[in-house]
């Protein structure tokens, strides 16, 4: 398969900018999974298309205010860290702009209580930073840091929660999973009162999951890994899900990820409690273990994200999928609209 396989032209103006109020009155493109047949609604009507028994599973992870401002001790020169893997109490795996500008002992002054040196340069250009602080460091990135949107969101954010799901509560991602930003007390009053279930996974969003894939033979590219975590309480959920005939629906792509790698650590399939790593690259011919739909945004062409949807609807549906959102003028992205697969 070429990259070029998943391609699709899409016009500048749908990129979706700013969220929107409320976050339920997103637009639902939902799509049979077998026929390919399409039929359009809004989010806060998703329970329609769901069943009692059915389990939905989503990532509690929550993004942190991962971009730094900063300027370079010894020049004064601008610099930009974003923070993608804690390695220890004071040292991080950072992305740095502009690079050559930071080597090794390099020192960045971000404000008058957080600085930071390079203390090392990793493959592909990262750096490790060690930072220098008083007080708690989270508390500090909460009111100097910038909440790390994608580079195709080009307006302020106003509210910084708004980059974060109502449920999320495991800190650690640098980018959000979108596809739970929908989701409103409405909505899960409404999925409790049809007998549906819900259950919580954990994966840490790194920077990769926007990494684009250069190379034109997609099994060339090489994933990141992201740190995951399946608590016992959603392991016996899917299990009973499994047993009673429910349909098991991944909340994102970070969700699916999560529950297909952990699915493929047992011989049979079976979910169990596991806190581990994966770089799990889901493309067509991928033989789905765990999940029985799909709860996702729209994404970027040639990304590992829409492979991923590809391979679960079948890449015909989906980009058939993409050129009916395009011509009904759905919003894409993170900030975006949804479909359901199912």
């Amino acid at each position: 398969m070429q990259k070029k396989d998943f391609y699709y032209d899409l016009p500048k103006e749908l990129i979706a900018q700013t969220p929107l109020e409320p976050r339920d009155s997103s637009r639902l493109m939902k799509i049979d999974r077998q026929t390919g047949e399409i039929c359009h609604d809004r989010f806060y009507n998703i329970c329609d298309y769901l069943r009692k028994g059915d389990l939905l599973v989503m990532n509690d992870s929550k993004v942190f205010p991962a971009r730094l401002y900063g300027v370079k001790r010894q020049t004064g020169a601008a610099v930009e860290f974003l923070l993608l893997k804690q390695l220890s109490h004071t040292d991080w795996e950072v992305m740095v702009r502009p690079g050559k500008r930071l080597h090794i002992g390099a020192r960045v002054d971000f404000s008058d209580e957080l600085s930071a040196e390079i203390t090392d340069t990793l493959e592909g250009g990262n750096r490790v930073a060690r930072f220098f602080f008083d007080g708690v460091f989270f508390d500090i990135l909460d009111r100097i840091g910038q909440m790390p949107l994608p580079p195709y969101i080009t307006e302020k954010l106003e509210d910084k929660q708004r980059y974060n799901t109502i449920y999320s509560h495991e800190l650690g991602s640098a980018a959000a999973p979108t596809a739970g930003l929908h989701f409103t007390d409405r909505v899960f009053a409404k999925i409790a009162e049809k007998g549906i279930d819900t259950a919580f996974v954990t994966l840490h969003v790194g920077l990769g999951t926007f990494r684009p894939v250069k190379e034109d033979d997609i099994l060339k590219h090489k994933m990141h890994v992201e740190h995951f975590s399946i608590p016992r309480e959603t392991a016996e959920k899917i299990k009973a899900c499994k047993q009673r005939k429910g349909r098991v629906i991944a909340v994102g792509t970070t969700s699916c990820r999560t529950l297909e790698a952990a699915a493929g650590t047992d011989a049979n399939g079976e979910i169990k409690p596991i806190t581990s790593d994966t770089g799990i690259f889901i493309y067509p011919g991928y033989k789905f273990k765990c999940i029985d739909g799909l709860v996702t945004n729209f994404h970027l062409p040639e990304s590992t994200l829409i492979m991923l949807v590809s391979a679960f609807l079948g890449r015909e549906k989906t980009l058939a999928a993409y050129q009916t959102a395009i011509e009904e003028r759905y919003r894409f992205f993170s900030f975006g609209d949804c479909m359901l697969i199912i």
